[in-house]
């Protein structure tokens, strides 16, 4: 068809483009005149395309239409009129002009919200549906009849920018295309609009936009979110006029303490807190306003009200002057008109308009690495200056609107001044407990406490699944995502010397192996998953076709949500990121409970991550006992799903409970005791070596701990001699021991081991409860039989278990070593090739290591069979623990 465009903006340009993609010859484009030396983009892509395009600033003059405009619309020969957004009076000589009519776009679902600012009208009303019509255009005001209505869900937080971005500017044009192809074939309907529910408001301006504060809290909120951000909500307070943004209903858990703020004829004085400005109804209820705007036109947080502009402009560094000029080259090619940028230059009186938002922000975002900006930023700092100080400021980690309070315990060791949290990390902030509770964590060096807090799920989870659905972090593209956590990687290595510290003075760790392994892998680990944010795929698979259509199957690889994290004690924070890292590049956002006894790295993580530019709410930090925070983060409805490293005994009921709640998905990695095979014709010194390093490393607080070796008959004699040497100088220090009820388990079992008649090489009575701290002396077992208590249980401590097999017995002894519940690891030593692959087939273990041990890697899964648990950590196949895979079917 032959078709002539009427309208404007960005949304006309994008129905221009679909229609000629469609087959269309678009025969003129009518749109506004210049404003400010800026064509309309709808004009300038038409023109681009050798379009005749008329920029009429009038169709008509004194209620007629302008005959010399009439004329040049007509010779065009147009058999169809398409109005997409048009804020002209087109009249009906024009209209009716085609043969098929004219068919206009208008983003309600009418007879509801006719005339202007609809998308107002529909948030002011409350409206739990919204929409679009596309009519028949008649002379009466958006009374024609209906060709196509499409509707959508209206959030609870929608303003009109994410109303229109989600649903009615891609859908709309998607809506525009189609009516033009029902025309085409002949199908088009016309079906009368109803009287019935029929409404109709004015356009919305300042004037009309002031508050009312005797209504409820939902109709206040109501009111701000449909004048954001024009005309914007308004009110009298502290002598000017305060215009209100950004407000949400979402209050849980939000505290009210702050400061006053009187409001005239306010139902109670609003509150500026630290997450924003609590306003109350006349029922009571609050609401949160995150942004205002002082009568001079400045934009701020809400929570530094009282603030004021009292903070000092930063000194920029040269690297920081440079990008400023790069930012000043972007305002000048978005704003032509202005001859110079230059500090107090205003973004909107400029000229600029929201397309101009967008495109600004993409830019930064490219000049400045993937810097997470907003559109929100640009309204919050409209002159160039301050744009720059928001700019650096968010370079820097230093956002005012980031701020937060943070309370340490404070400890000279090792050279450095540690800060150490104490309190919760929920939604980006530390908080106290409910109720100020309190318990002490135990440094196992000296006995000494450190405070820490303890608390319910209830607000942290709730801060999660905000982040999740409504937040940042489900909106930024992938590859930023992975930019955050490669900022989050380098944020903790410079940081690595005081998390080292931190973990040898919590968990009882050696400060060297902090160093390398507990910190030195957590940071590999985040390196590692920030690679995989933007590599995260779906497939296309041939399905049989519905003949005569055709189909086309996908699938689509998403986050789950919130998910629950519960972390074991003895490798705090390597398990944290284990988990965490694969579970942020997913998607998801988090709730961590660390171990009861050691949840300082994990609450210092959490400071980094907010030097790091994670949005709010995307990490949650909640100490405790795992009978209570770990227990509600499994009974919760809003988890979706629980990553645990603990016992069997806990994963057992942890699995129970997510069944029973709402079946979320789970993944474990339980309890161990791995077997480790060595035969005669191994190379005896490394066996004897890895074999010690298989037990005793990490203070054999390790996992996937040998927790039984089998040496072959031939050699056990002289690999028991080995290990006795270098046992000998092992023994020169006692072991830390981390948890005293731990400690206490390893002294009764290698006792239960004594009484059982087992060989050892190390004397039982001295290891110690020190009431220093808690250590315990290595220990060793020989002849240990299948049967004995030690055996069997997991030590979880530095016991080496001796056991012999016959010479060349291989069957027997892989029957022995598969003779348990357990199977996280295991580990054979051998120069034969034949025989390490066939004892590594047989092994019943999720890893087998061969002439080695403990060599694990950030890129290897890692997880076990039967009671050892299910689902893998690191690797890709740790991905799809926080994915689900979701099928779509096209036909067509």
């Amino acid at each position: 068809m032959k078709i002539a465009v009427i309208g404007q903006s960005l949304f006309g340009q994008e129905v221009y483009c679909q229609l000629r993609k469609e087959g269309h010859e678009v025969v003129g484009v009518f749109t506004i005149p210049d404003k400010d030396g800026k064509a309309d983009p709808l004009g300038l892509e038409a023109e681009k395309d050798g379009v005749p395009v008329f920029k009429f600033p009038r169709w008509r003059a004194r209620g007629q239409a302008l005959p010399e405009v009439v004329a040049k619309y007509q010779a065009l020969g147009a058999e169809l009129n398409v109005l997409p957004f048009c804020s002209q009076f087109i009249p009906m000589e024009v209209i009716n002009a085609p043969r098929h009519g004219s068919i206009i776009y208008h983003p309600s679902l009418l007879p509801r919200h006719r005339g202007a600012s609809a998308i107002n009208w529909t948030l002011i009303h409350g409206d739990k549906k919204g929409g679009f019509t596309i009519f028949w255009a008649d002379d009466g005001l958006d009374t024609g009849d209906l060709l196509l209505q499409k509707e959508c869900e209206v959030l609870p937080d929608d303003t009109v920018s994410t109303l229109y971005n989600r649903f009615l500017f891609p859908e709309g044009i998607k809506g525009m295309v189609q009516a033009v192809r029902l025309i085409a074939e002949g199908t088009a309907p016309r079906c009368p609009q109803s009287e019935e529910g029929a409404t109709y408001e004015g356009i919305q301006k300042k004037e009309t936009a002031k508050i009312n504060w005797d209504q409820p809290a939902e109709a206040i909120h109501n009111w701000i979110r449909g004048n954001d951000k024009v005309p914007g909500a308004w009110t009298e307070a502290c002598g000017q006029k305060l215009t209100f943004f950004n407000s949400t209903l979402n209050t849980s858990g939000l505290s009210t303490q702050g400061e006053a703020l009187p409001i005239p004829g306010a139902h109670r004085p609003g509150v500026v807190t630290k997450a924003g400005l609590i306003l109350f109804g006349n029922d009571d209820r609050m609401l949160l306003v995150k942004n205002i705007q002082l009568e001079d036109g400045k934009m701020m947080p809400a929570s530094q009200f009282f603030k004021g502009s009292a903070s000092s402009d930063l000194e920029l560094t040269e690297a920081e002057l440079a990008t400023a000029e790069a930012v000043r080259s972007s305002w000048m090619r978005i704003l032509p008109n202005v001859p110079e940028v230059e500090d107090s230059t205003d973004f909107f009186k400029s000229g600029a308009a929201s397309v101009d938002v967008v495109r600004l922000v993409e830019e930064v975002k490219e000049l400045c690495d993937g810097l997470e900006l907003e559109n929100e930023d640009v309204y919050m700092a409209t002159t160039f200056r301050g744009f720059i100080q928001l700019l650096v400021r968010k370079l820097r980690g230093e956002d005012d609107e980031s701020e937060c309070v943070i309370n340490y315990v404070e400890k000279a060791v090792n050279k450095l001044t540690l800060q150490m949290p104490y309190q919760l990390f929920i939604g980006g902030e530390f908080v106290d407990a409910e109720g100020s509770k309190t318990y002490n964590t135990i440094n196992p060096t000296d006995g000494s406490a450190t405070i820490s807090k303890s608390s319910s799920s209830k607000s942290a989870v709730a801060a999660a699944k905000e982040a999740f659905e409504n937040g940042l972090w489900g909106k930024i593209n992938a590859r930023d995502r992975g930019r955050l956590l490669y900022r989050l990687a380098d944020v903790m290595e410079q940081h690595q010397e005081e998390l080292a510290t931190i973990e040898a003075l919590d968990a009882g760790a050696v400060y060297t192996l902090a160093l390398k392994t507990h910190v030195g892998m957590s940071i590999q680990t985040f390196r590692y998953f920030a690679g995989w944010c933007d590599k995260i795929q779906g497939a296309t698979i041939p399905i049989n076709q519905a003949r005569p259509n055709r189909n086309l199957t996908l699938t689509k690889k998403e986050p789950v949500g919130v998910c629950g994290i519960v972390i074991p004690w003895n490798y705090p924070l390597m398990m944290l990121s284990w988990k965490t890292a694969a579970c942020l590049a997913a998607g998801n956002t988090v709730v961590i409970k660390p171990a009861q006894v050691t949840p300082l790295t994990a609450l210092k993580f959490a400071e980094l991550t907010l030097k790091a530019g994670i949005p709010k709410g995307v990490v949650n930090i909640l100490p405790g006992s795992g009978s209570l925070v770990g227990q509600r983060l499994s009974d919760h409805p809003d988890v979706r799903k629980i990553g645990f490293t603990g016992s069997t005994e806990v994963g057992k009921h942890i699995m129970k409970s997510c069944a029973l709640s709402n079946v979320k998905k789970v993944s474990l990695e339980l309890g161990g005791k791995s077997p480790l095979i060595i035969f005669a014709d191994c190379d005896l010194n490394k066996a004897v070596q890895m074999g010690m390093s298989s037990v005793f490393f990490n203070k054999g607080e390790n996992c996937i701990a040998a927790g039984r070796l089998f040496v072959e008959e031939s050699i056990h004699n002289q690999f028991v001699q080995k290990v006795v040497i270098a046992f000998l100088l092992l023994q020169r220090r006692h072991d830390q021991h981390n948890v005293q009820k731990s400690l206490l388990g390893l002294v009764s079992g290698a006792r239960v081991g004594k009484r059982l008649s087992a060989a050892y090489a190390s004397n039982v009575h001295q290891s110690t409860v020190s009431p220093a701290g808690f250590f315990f002396q290595p220990t060793v077992f020989t002849d240990v039989e299948d049967h004995m208590y030690i055996a069997k249980e997991e030590s979880f401590g530095p016991i080496m278990i001796i056991s012999r097999f016959a010479d060349g017995d291989v069957d027997a002894v892989l029957s022995r070593a598969n003779a348990t519940e357990f199977g996280l690891a295991s580990g054979v030593f051998t120069r034969d090739i034949n025989k390490a692959l066939y004892v590594s087939d047989k092994l019943q273990a999720g890893t087998v290591f061969i002439n080695t041990y403990n060599k694990t890697d950030v890129a290897a899964p890692f997880g076990g069979f039967k009671q050892s648990g299910f689902g893998k950590d690191l690797g890709e196949a740790a991905l799809n623990e926080y994915l689900r895979i979701k099928t779509v079917t096209f036909e067509y």
